[in-house]
Formats: structure tokens, sequence, C-alpha cells
């Protein structure tokens, strides 16, 4: 019986937790397809607000910076994050590894606020003293998430590297296997499934930020954050519905894609070690 309580409790507990966390992204897409003016007022159904959307050039060339930042910051960060773990994981206890291991998760803890500002004087201080950037851009808000999205890939990899068996690796050798061989052909896709979370993680946070990018943005480099922060301070309009319905689908598909490699990926290794 106390059992039975517990699991109704749960229930009840998972239940409102889900509720919490999905109703207000519900909501959003209802009223996406509001034909009012007024996002509170219900009107009809209509797809009006998507073709007004699509018809905004200024908020769909921020999407598509943004949409070019944060896959070239994730692709970078994960290289970079795959390194960094390696470095950790395998490379035993070398002198200045706390340092190191602090420096890459610093940016986990770090306020995004410190974190521009300091991108921002950095970059002030290599145009003046080396002429390089000349100016804020793309380029600039590239490196700044590259910059954070490595910690957190980091963190991904180096807990999918801790658990994997070495063994695997070392049989690899003995076999003949050369080191790059053996990471390419063996460790790679075995922490495939934690390279696609990392990339997914750096990719979401890429495009989600705004203070960062607000610091170290120039003309022409508007990120889809900082049109809609923009936008929302005139008012809200039923075309920022329709704009986050769309990001809610891309990261679902994102979201399902991964899942399903992380089935594969799992079913591969499950049949490898029987």
């Amino acid at each position: 019986m106390q059992t039975g309580k517990i699991s109704r409790f749960s229930k009840t507990v998972l239940s409102l937790g889900f509720f919490f966390l999905y109703a207000p992204i519900l909501i959003l897409v209802i009223f996406s397809f509001n034909k009012s003016e007024l996002v509170t007022v219900w009107a009809g159904f209509s797809f009006k607000w998507y073709g007004e959307l699509f018809r905004d050039p200024q908020m769909l060339g921020a999407a598509w910076i943004s949409l070019k930042i944060a896959f070239l910051a994730a692709s970078a960060a994960v290289v970079l994050g795959t390194m960094a773990s390696i470095v950790m994981v395998r490379m035993g206890n070398f002198t200045g590894k706390t340092a190191f291991t602090s420096m890459i998760t610093a940016p986990l803890v770090m306020p995004e606020v410190i974190t521009g500002l300091s991108l921002l004087l950095l970059f002030v201080a290599m145009g003046q003293s080396l002429g390089w950037p000349g100016q804020r851009g793309m380029l600039t808000i590239w490196i700044a998430h590259v910059t954070f999205c490595t910690a957190f890939v980091t963190v991904v990899v180096t807990s999918r590297l801790q658990e994997m068996d070495e063994s695997i690796e070392e049989a690899a050798q003995d076999l003949g296997a050369p080191p790059w061989k053996v990471f390419f052909l063996v460790t790679l896709p075995i922490i495939a499934p934690a390279l696609m979370s990392g990339w997914l993680l750096a990719f979401t946070l890429s495009l989600d930020d705004l203070v960062i990018a607000s610091f170290v943005s120039g003309p022409g480099s508007t990120t889809l954050p900082m049109a809609v922060f923009s936008s929302v301070r005139m008012g809200i309009s039923p075309q920022i519905n329709a704009l986050a319905t769309l990001v809610v689908l891309v990261a679902t598909i994102a979201v399902f894609i991964a899942w399903w490699v992380a089935q594969r990926s799992l079913r591969v290794t499950t049949k490898v070690g029987d």
C-alpha cells in the first residue's frame, strides 16, 4: 500500500512538473496560429503571422546569422572539447593539470556579463595592438561562443570517456593499430553519442545567447535573440510566437535525431559486446 501511495505521488509530481515546463510552450504554439494582432485574444485560426515572419527580411537575416554562428561554434567546440577531454582523461597527472581543468571549466560558472565584458576588452586590445580583428562582427561572436561552448562539450565528452573501457583501445593497439587509427575507428564511434549531445548542447547555447553576443557584436551582425529582444521591447507581436514555434519545431527534430543516433549506437555497441 505504501509503495502504491509513493508511486501515485511520484506520478502526480512528475505530471505537474511536465505541465509547468511545457504548458507555456504549448500555449505559445497555439497562439502562433491566432488571427488577432493581440497575443492574448483569440480571434480565429490563421497562418497570417507565419506569412508576416517570412516577409520580414530583418528577422530572417538575424535567424540566418544565428544559425551559421551556432553551427560553426558547435562544430569547433566539439573538436576543442574532445581534445581537452582526452588530455584530462588519458594523459594522467601532468604538471598544470589542475590549472588546465580550471581554465576549461571556468566558463561554466562565470557570469555571462563578465565573460562578455572580458571578451570585449580582449578584442578591443587586440584591435589596437595587432590590428585584428578590425571590427566586431560575426567572427568575434563566433570566437566568443566557441569559448564558452567548449566548456560544456568538455564536460559531456569527459564523462563518457571516463566510463569507456580502455581495454578495447588497448586490444586494438595490441593488434597493431596505430594511435590515430584506434581513435578514429574505435574511440570515436563509442563516444559518438556524447559528441552528438555536446554538439546539440553547444548549438542550443550559441543560438540562445543574448548577453555575450550583445557585447561582442557589431554593425550587420545582429543575432536572432538580439533581434527578438529589440522587437519585444517595442511590444510583443504574434510574429514572435510564430518564430518561437518554428524554433521549437527545429529543436524537437534535432532532439529526435540525436535520440535515434544514440539508440543506433547503443545497439551497435551491444552487438559488439555480445
